[in-house]
């Protein structure tokens, strides 16, 4: 009888055990019997995902658009439209303000399909990401300076709508990218000027002088170079390079006679007074 239960609790056991390894199996496998029975795509044809992921795209629901495009790559990942597809979930996550996905999506295609139509689109993209990667919700409803952020994105989109007219000057894109790079240069010349006056404030001339002359050197022709022309004559007043001074004051006065041609951004904004209480230049 003993001998009896001991098997029997052996046999209990051992049915246990393999159930056991079954469910270990499927937590490991990331699947449930439950997932395993269903698959929302297991019977689109290619013209349904297709035809979806434009509704999806259509109506504004990027995030469900992007989710149809993985699995459109998933299952297809070498087929006569993956190029497309790669083309498409990236402009989706862009839309969806998933960046990082956007720019690597975009890569992955510049770098397995270089001599694809789509190229300079791809490159495009990454420039309208990083272009649009710090205005954030306050920013589309507000009147705001854009150019009190640091320009970390701004350098990168420069560099994507360089890289696209450089290579593609003959691109459709490139009229677009060109007048991007005029606003972004604008506001990084802007910066520049900004944190010249941040560092007059500071007492730090030296600095300011240096913060000025760069955009005067390098961002010639934006709005940036009268106020930078106005912050180098004030350092060099401060330092006591009269002469210095006085050039710069005549070359404003001579190029700027009416002072600047485009206004400074002064609105008083949530963003001004934050910058102001914080105790930057505005």
């Amino acid at each position: 009888m003993r001998l009896f239960l001991i098997k029997f609790l052996f046999i209990v056991i051992l049915c246990l055990s393999f159930q056991g390894c079954s469910s270990l199996k499927d937590v490991f496998s990331g699947e449930s019997s439950s997932s395993k029975d269903k698959d929302e795509y297991a019977d689109w044809s290619a013209e349904k995902f297709r035809t979806e992921a434009k509704a999806a795209v259509d109506s504004g629901s990027y995030e469900k658009a992007t989710k149809i495009y993985e699995a459109i790559e998933s299952r297809n990942p070498f087929g006569a439209d993956a190029a497309q597809t790669q083309l498409d979930v990236a402009y989706a996550y862009y839309k969806n303000g998933d960046a990082d996905s956007a720019i690597a999506a975009a890569d992955r295609f510049i770098k397995t399909n270089p001599r694809s139509p789509g190229v300079d689109y791809a490159h495009y993209l990454k420039g309208l990401v990083n272009y649009n990667r710090d205005i954030g919700f306050i920013d589309r409803f507000l009147p705001t300076d854009t150019s009190q952020r640091d320009p970390g994105a701004a350098t990168e989109a420069l560099a994507n709508f360089e890289e696209l007219v450089r290579r593609f000057p003959q691109s459709k894109y490139v009229p677009d990218a060109r007048l991007r790079m005029i606003a972004l240069k604008s506001n990084m010349a802007m910066y520049e000027v900004h944190v010249a006056r941040y560092y007059i404030k500071r007492k730090a001339y030296v600095a300011a002088v240096d913060r000025a002359s760069g955009v005067i050197e390098k961002y010639q022709g934006t709005a940036a170079v009268p106020y930078a022309l106005l912050a180098l004559q004030e350092s060099y007043a401060k330092l006591g390079m009269n002469e210095l001074a006085n050039d710069t004051l005549r070359v404003y006065e001579l190029n700027y006679p009416k002072g600047p041609p485009i206004p400074e951004h002064n609105e008083s904004t949530i963003s001004h007074k934050i910058w102001d209480f914080i105790g930057l230049e505005k």
